[in-house]
This record gives C-alpha cells, structure tokens and sequence, in this order.
C-alpha cells in the first residue's frame, strides 16, 4: 500500500519540490539509487507536461489498488501504470527514462551508476 500512495504523491502538487525532486525522493524510498532516482525524475520532468504526470498520478492511484505486490516497487509496475494513461507518449516517455536510467526489467538494478558515464 506504501509504495503506490509514494507513487501518487512523486505527481502530487508541493510548494518547494519540483517534478523531478518529487519522483526521486519517491524512488529512492524504493531503494533505487540516488542517481538513477534523479535521472528517471530529470527525464519524466524534460519530456512530460504537467497534465501528463497529473494524469500518470490518478493511474498510480488506480492501480494502487489492484496490486498483488504492493510492498515492492519494479520497472515492470512503472511501465504498468504508464500503460494505463490514455496519452500513448506517457507510456513511451516512462520506457525510454526507465531504459535512459538504465533500470533493469525486473526491478532496480542495486548497483551504482555513475552518471557521467551515461
């Protein structure tokens, strides 16, 4: 249950954070990596409008309920949620950070990326 209200409130409205500061902290409280926390943020933030993200956060919200896992956070359940936005180019956006970031399909990869290699 933990993991979708993070995801639903990465796109939710905050007087200080940014987009991009929001999904990462919600990341990383998923054990992602700083780095590839901030690169997903940076890249959903450069390549999405805001309606897009309000409109990735109400599919957060929807599939927060039918989730048979909801204590552990995957690539997979990003590009899920993603799907489910009517907006083909959420769902292409969310793959294309996921593959940027270089996050892996079964989860988040533990190791450290250096992002100056990226």
């Amino acid at each position: 249950m933990r993991k979708f209200f993070l995801i639903a409130a990465v796109f939710t409205a905050s007087a200080c954070a940014t987009p991009r500061e929001r999904i990462a902290d919600s990341l990383t409280g998923y054990g992602l990596d700083e780095a590839r926390a901030d690169c997903v943020g940076a890249e959903l933030q450069r390549h999405l409008s805001l309606g897009q993200l309000q409109e990735l956060a109400a599919a957060a919200r929807a599939f927060r309920e039918r989730d048979p896992n909801p204590s552990r956070l995957t690539v997979d359940d990003l590009l899920r949620v993603a799907s489910q936005v009517r907006d083909p180019r959420v769902s292409i956006e969310v793959a294309k950070a996921a593959g940027r970031c270089r996050l892996t399909p079964l989860g988040f990869a533990p190791a450290k990326l250096d992002m100056d290699d990226a």
